[in-house]
């Protein structure tokens, strides 16, 4: 079944602000119990288009057919640059150097003639491609028909979700190498391949995240006492004198039991793809290529969002918000809000819900500004998006946002957003308050121009170095000023740059429940993948007591 006409056609909803783009879709749900399902074939993997209609997308196939030589110039121009480990590479090699300096001194005329040879092309290419992204679809939508009503939830009974959150830089190759990275397609298979394994984990992988303790339990799930460590997991030990002695896990892989993943950076379309294929078989609901391109709020987009939703729960709604106030190079980004409504079941005729919020904020460190305004926005959009998807009688089990902030709760230079609003909203199970983390939290951002270097080079020998003071010290981002330089105040070993969020907040409703942290980890699988630790957050859904 294929979403509403009125929703494909990216019904425009709640103003948010001038120039913004936003597209709102009501996605098929799965119905409750005594309501007759479509007939459909179980298991068919289906995909709303990304256009109105087959002509249009006819269209943008041949604008795209006229812009590829153009772009695949562009791209190996680009990717000419060379990572630290290639320099390695080369320089261990007999002549290396002199060989990789002659290779790419011929091969850069020959790709710059190709892109000259090009560019009448490209510009026949843009000018149809430009209208036609006028008519896209904010968002495409892949899910698996099933015939599987919701299912019954017993709301005396605890259930437990996973969220996983990373930035995983998938942009062109080319443009990749900015940020010391490269190999896009062999990168997206490893990320799809890990995310979605199609073996079973070995024992002890469902464990990447502290599992709740008997004895004295905080509301973490945590103990006073020393947790027994699951396998493949470096534990974060915290001080008794601590007021939530919470542990937190370094894992060398992503939890397998993950509900909802949320993805930033997902730029190159067959990244895009290959995720997609890969994670149908466990999360039978996606929502990519999210954002339009080309002329909107008087910039041209070159890029989407860049985000990815992929959840093991039926969508009921979603909504797309772009944000109108991207500046320099973030302003060739259709960077927004994705928001989503999904449904986990049902309980005495009631609908049992929950919502999630992604974002990636304006990246430049002197854009603390900018950030500041782009969460006041987001924070509306997501109260607007619940007000709106809400039925009378619904029980809200979670609200989660989540996403890359581009900013930290260490350095003076993000002291403005470090005060915003949004941390009295949403709770921060790594902080305690402006400056002040957890003291088991570390930071998300690794130092880019070190992640090939011998004791990073694998998530074994990740996960054992960042587990420790002095390697934190070494291969982490430190703390910045607000021109983005390091801090010169800061005072080592530092725990590093997190920039990577996943909040939560309570929900009363009708029927109460209680949310409840089971677990915080910090995720190694990306070594050498990405510059960013993914992040991970289990919670706990209980009968909220009297």
């Amino acid at each position: 079944m294929a979403p509403s006409a009125a929703g494909r056609g990216g019904r425009a909803g709640v103003a948010g602000g001038p120039g913004q783009e936003q597209g709102d879709i009501v996605l098929p749900l799965s119905p409750l119990p005594g309501t007759a399902a479509p007939r459909r074939p179980p298991g068919m993997l289906l995909r709303s288009p990304p256009f109105p209609n087959r002509a249009l997308a006819a269209l943008d196939s041949l604008a795209w057919g006229l812009l590829a030589p153009s772009f695949w110039a562009i791209n190996r121009l680009l990717d000419l640059q060379q990572t630290t480990a290639e320099r390695r590479r080369q320089r261990q090699r007999w002549c290396g150097w002199c060989c990789g300096c002659a290779g790419r001194a011929m091969a850069g005329p020959v790709y710059a003639t190709l892109l000259l040879l090009s560019l009448p092309l490209a510009a026949l290419g843009l000018l149809l491609w430009l209208p036609v992204q006028a008519t896209r679809h904010p968002f495409v939508y892949q899910y698996t028909a099933s015939t599987a009503p919701a299912e019954p939830w017993d709301l005396r009974q605890r259930r437990t979700f996973t969220f996983l959150s990373a930035n995983v830089c998938l942009l062109p190759s080319g443009l990749a190498k900015f940020s010391n990275l490269g190999q896009t397609p062999q990168r997206a298979a490893y990320i799809a391949r890990h995310l979605a394994p199609a073996s079973p984990e070995p024992s002890g992988a469902r464990a990447g995240l502290v599992e709740p303790q008997h004895g004295k339990a905080n509301s973490y799930g945590g103990t006073l006492c020393t947790p027994q460590r699951p396998p493949g997991s470096v534990m974060v030990e915290v001080s008794p004198e601590a007021a939530e002695p919470v542990p937190a896990v370094l894992s060398e892989r992503f939890p397998a039991d993950a509900d909802f993943i949320c993805l930033q950076e997902v730029f190159d379309a067959g990244a895009a793809a290959c995720l997609r294929r890969r994670l149908a078989g466990t999360f039978p609901h996606i929502l990519s290529a999210v954002g339009g391109r080309g002329l909107r709020g008087g910039g041209l987009k070159l890029l989407d969002s860049g985000l990815l939703l992929a959840s093991r729960y039926p969508l009921l709604a979603a909504r797309y918000h772009g944000f109108p106030n991207g500046a320099r190079e973030d302003a060739m980004a259709a960077k927004g809000l994705l928001a989503a409504q999904v449904l986990l079941g049902s309980a005495q005729g009631r609908r049992v819900v929950g919502y999630v919020g992604c974002t990636h904020l304006q990246a430049p460190a002197a854009d603390a500004a900018i950030r500041d305004a782009q969460l006041t926005l987001g924070l509306r959009w997501l109260q607007l998006f619940r007000e709106e998807q809400e039925q009378r009688g619904d029980v809200v089990a979670f609200d989660v946002f989540c996403g890359d902030l581009n900013f930290d709760n260490c350095s003076p230079g993000d002291a403005l957003n470090q005060r915003h609003r949004l941390f009295e909203v949403y709770r921060d199970p790594c902080r305690r308050g402006p400056r002040q983390e957890e003291p088991w939290a570390i930071g998300t951002l690794l130092d880019y121009l070190k992640i090939y270097e011998e004791p990073v080079a694998t998530p074994e020998k990740l996960k054992r170095t960042l587990s420790q003071p002095a390697g934190r010290q070494r291969f982490l981002a430190g703390p910045i000023l607000s021109d983005g330089q390091p801090d010169p105040a800061a005072r080592g070993p530092w725990h590093g740059r997190r920039v990577d969020y996943i909040l939560y907040r309570q929900h009363r409703g009708a029927l109460p429940l209680r949310t409840e942290v089971a677990g915080v980890s910090f995720i190694t699988q990306l070594a050498t993948r990405s510059d960013h630790l993914p992040v991970a957050l289990r919670l706990h859904v209980a009968p909220d007591a009297p």
